[in-house]
Protein backbone atom coordinates (compact mmCIF):
# COMPACT_ATOMS: atom_id res chain seq x y z
CA UNK A 1 0.00 0.00 0.00
CA UNK A 2 2.90 2.36 0.79
CA UNK A 3 4.43 1.67 -2.62
CA UNK A 4 1.14 2.59 -4.25
CA UNK A 5 0.96 5.96 -2.42
CA UNK A 6 4.58 6.72 -3.31
CA UNK A 7 3.85 5.89 -6.95
CA UNK A 8 0.76 8.09 -6.98
CA UNK A 9 2.66 10.95 -5.36
CA UNK A 10 5.35 10.68 -8.04
CA UNK A 11 2.71 10.72 -10.81
CA UNK A 12 0.98 13.70 -9.26
CA UNK A 13 4.25 15.62 -8.95
CA UNK A 14 5.13 14.93 -12.56
CA UNK A 15 1.66 16.06 -13.70
CA UNK A 16 1.89 19.25 -11.63
CA UNK A 17 5.38 20.06 -12.84
CA UNK A 18 4.56 19.32 -16.48
CA UNK A 19 2.57 22.56 -17.07
CA UNK A 20 5.42 24.66 -15.72
CA UNK A 21 7.84 22.98 -18.10
CA UNK A 22 5.28 23.32 -20.88
CA UNK A 23 4.87 27.04 -20.23
CA UNK A 24 8.63 27.49 -20.21
CA UNK A 25 8.89 25.86 -23.63
CA UNK A 26 5.85 27.70 -25.00
CA UNK A 27 7.79 30.74 -25.79
CA UNK A 28 10.51 28.92 -27.71
CA UNK A 29 8.55 26.48 -29.90
CA UNK A 30 5.56 27.38 -32.00
CA UNK A 31 4.58 23.85 -33.27
CA UNK A 32 4.26 22.36 -29.79
CA UNK A 33 1.36 24.64 -28.85
CA UNK A 34 -1.12 22.03 -29.94
CA UNK A 35 0.29 19.44 -27.54
CA UNK A 36 0.63 21.67 -24.50
CA UNK A 37 -2.65 22.33 -22.69
CA UNK A 38 -3.70 25.84 -21.88
CA UNK A 39 -3.95 26.74 -18.17
CA UNK A 40 -7.71 27.12 -18.46
CA UNK A 41 -7.97 23.51 -19.69
CA UNK A 42 -5.18 22.10 -17.57
CA UNK A 43 -6.42 23.06 -14.10
CA UNK A 44 -9.93 21.52 -14.44
CA UNK A 45 -8.38 18.38 -15.97
CA UNK A 46 -5.94 18.20 -13.06
CA UNK A 47 -8.74 18.62 -10.52
CA UNK A 48 -10.80 15.88 -12.22
CA UNK A 49 -7.73 13.67 -12.34
CA UNK A 50 -7.09 14.17 -8.62
CA UNK A 51 -10.76 13.44 -7.80
CA UNK A 52 -10.73 10.27 -9.91
CA UNK A 53 -7.40 9.29 -8.37
CA UNK A 54 -8.78 9.87 -4.84
CA UNK A 55 -11.92 7.87 -5.59
CA UNK A 56 -9.88 5.02 -7.09
CA UNK A 57 -7.45 5.13 -4.15
CA UNK A 58 -10.35 5.12 -1.67
CA UNK A 59 -12.65 2.51 -3.23
CA UNK A 60 -11.12 0.53 -6.11
CA UNK A 61 -7.47 0.22 -5.20
CA UNK A 62 -8.00 -1.45 -1.75
CA UNK A 63 -10.25 -4.01 -3.45
CA UNK A 64 -7.64 -4.60 -6.14
CA UNK A 65 -4.93 -4.95 -3.48
CA UNK A 66 -7.19 -7.20 -1.43
CA UNK A 67 -7.91 -9.36 -4.46
CA UNK A 68 -4.19 -9.53 -5.30
CA UNK A 69 -3.36 -10.52 -1.71
CA UNK A 70 -6.06 -13.22 -1.80
CA UNK A 71 -4.76 -14.44 -5.13
CA UNK A 72 -1.19 -14.49 -3.77
CA UNK A 73 -2.40 -16.38 -0.69
CA UNK A 74 -4.29 -18.87 -2.88
CA UNK A 75 -1.20 -19.40 -5.04
CA UNK A 76 0.99 -19.85 -1.95
CA UNK A 77 -1.53 -22.29 -0.45
CA UNK A 78 -1.57 -24.23 -3.72
CA UNK A 79 2.24 -24.33 -3.75
CA UNK A 80 2.30 -25.48 -0.11
CA UNK A 81 -0.36 -28.12 -0.84
CA UNK A 82 1.57 -29.30 -3.90
CA UNK A 83 4.73 -29.58 -1.81
CA UNK A 84 2.84 -31.52 0.87
CA UNK A 85 1.36 -33.85 -1.79
CA UNK A 86 4.80 -34.30 -3.34
CA UNK A 87 6.32 -35.06 0.07
CA UNK A 88 3.51 -37.52 0.83
CA UNK A 89 3.94 -39.16 -2.58
CA UNK A 90 7.68 -39.52 -1.99
CA UNK A 91 7.13 -41.10 1.44
CA UNK A 92 4.42 -43.38 -0.01
CA UNK A 93 6.78 -44.42 -2.79
CA UNK A 94 9.55 -45.14 -0.27
CA UNK A 95 7.10 -47.23 1.77
CA UNK A 96 5.99 -49.07 -1.38
CA UNK A 97 9.62 -49.71 -2.34
CA UNK A 98 10.27 -51.03 1.17
CA UNK A 99 7.20 -53.29 0.97
CA UNK A 100 8.31 -54.59 -2.46
CA UNK A 101 11.84 -55.23 -1.19
CA UNK A 102 10.44 -57.00 1.88
CA UNK A 103 8.13 -59.10 -0.31
CA UNK A 104 11.04 -60.07 -2.56
CA UNK A 105 13.13 -61.01 0.49
CA UNK A 106 10.29 -63.09 1.93
CA UNK A 107 9.74 -64.78 -1.45
CA UNK A 108 13.44 -65.65 -1.59
CA UNK A 109 13.25 -67.05 1.94
CA UNK A 110 10.16 -69.09 1.05
CA UNK A 111 11.84 -70.46 -2.08
CA UNK A 112 14.98 -71.31 -0.10
CA UNK A 113 12.92 -72.97 2.66
CA UNK A 114 10.94 -74.90 0.04
CA UNK A 115 14.18 -76.11 -1.55
CA UNK A 116 15.51 -77.17 1.85
CA UNK A 117 12.24 -78.94 2.66
CA UNK A 118 12.27 -80.64 -0.76
CA UNK A 119 15.86 -81.75 -0.20
CA UNK A 120 15.00 -83.09 3.27
CA UNK A 121 11.94 -84.86 1.87
CA UNK A 122 14.02 -86.33 -0.96
CA UNK A 123 16.58 -87.55 1.59
CA UNK A 124 13.81 -89.03 3.75
CA UNK A 125 12.24 -90.76 0.72
CA UNK A 126 15.63 -92.15 -0.36
CA UNK A 127 16.36 -93.34 3.19
CA UNK A 128 12.89 -94.94 3.41
CA UNK A 129 13.46 -96.59 0.03
CA UNK A 130 16.81 -97.94 1.20
CA UNK A 131 15.23 -99.23 4.41
CA UNK A 132 12.38 -100.82 2.47
CA UNK A 133 14.85 -102.37 0.02
CA UNK A 134 16.94 -103.73 2.88
CA UNK A 135 13.78 -105.18 4.48
CA UNK A 136 12.74 -106.77 1.18
CA UNK A 137 16.23 -108.19 0.63
CA UNK A 138 16.37 -109.50 4.22
CA UNK A 139 12.93 -111.12 3.91
CA UNK A 140 13.90 -112.62 0.55
CA UNK A 141 17.07 -114.05 2.08
CA UNK A 142 15.10 -115.44 5.01
CA UNK A 143 12.57 -117.03 2.64
CA UNK A 144 15.37 -118.39 0.46
CA UNK A 145 17.08 -119.85 3.54
CA UNK A 146 13.77 -121.34 4.76
CA UNK A 147 13.11 -122.72 1.30
CA UNK A 148 16.65 -124.13 1.15
CA UNK A 149 16.24 -125.76 4.57
CA UNK A 150 12.88 -127.21 3.54
CA UNK A 151 14.32 -128.54 0.28
CA UNK A 152 17.34 -129.89 2.13
CA UNK A 153 15.11 -131.62 4.71
CA UNK A 154 12.97 -133.11 1.95
CA UNK A 155 16.06 -134.24 0.06
CA UNK A 156 17.54 -135.74 3.22
CA UNK A 157 14.35 -137.63 3.91
CA UNK A 158 14.19 -138.88 0.33
CA UNK A 159 17.85 -139.89 0.38
CA UNK A 160 17.32 -141.71 3.67
CA UNK A 161 14.40 -143.68 2.27
CA UNK A 162 16.31 -144.54 -0.89
CA UNK A 163 19.40 -145.47 1.13
CA UNK A 164 17.38 -147.76 3.42
CA UNK A 165 15.80 -149.41 0.40
CA UNK A 166 19.15 -149.81 -1.37
CA UNK A 167 20.86 -151.10 1.77
CA UNK A 168 18.01 -153.54 2.31
CA UNK A 169 18.33 -154.89 -1.15
CA UNK A 170 22.09 -155.11 -0.91
CA UNK A 171 22.14 -156.82 2.41
CA UNK A 172 19.18 -158.87 1.46
CA UNK A 173 17.19 -158.48 4.54
CA UNK A 174 16.18 -155.57 6.78
CA UNK A 175 18.72 -154.21 9.20
CA UNK A 176 18.19 -154.90 12.86
CA UNK A 177 15.71 -152.67 14.55
CA UNK A 178 13.10 -150.25 13.54
CA UNK A 179 12.85 -148.68 10.06
CA UNK A 180 12.28 -145.27 11.60
CA UNK A 181 15.45 -145.64 13.63
CA UNK A 182 17.35 -146.46 10.46
CA UNK A 183 16.07 -143.34 8.78
CA UNK A 184 17.20 -141.24 11.72
CA UNK A 185 20.68 -142.74 11.49
CA UNK A 186 20.85 -141.98 7.75
CA UNK A 187 19.66 -138.41 8.28
CA UNK A 188 22.28 -137.97 10.97
CA UNK A 189 24.91 -139.34 8.61
CA UNK A 190 23.78 -137.00 5.76
CA UNK A 191 23.81 -134.05 8.16
CA UNK A 192 27.36 -134.88 9.18
CA UNK A 193 28.39 -135.19 5.54
CA UNK A 194 26.68 -131.87 4.80
CA UNK A 195 28.45 -130.15 7.70
CA UNK A 196 31.79 -131.37 6.44
CA UNK A 197 31.23 -129.44 3.21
Amino acid sequence: MKKFHVGIAACTASVLLAPAAAFAEESTSSGAEILIPKPAEFIPALIIFIIIWALLAKFAWPRVLDMLEKREKTIQDSIDEAEAIKSHAMSTREEADAVIADARRKASEIILAAREDAEKERGRIVADAHTDAEDIISKARDRAADEQRRIYANATDSIAKVSVAVAGKIVGDVLEGDEEKQRELIKKYIAEVGSLR
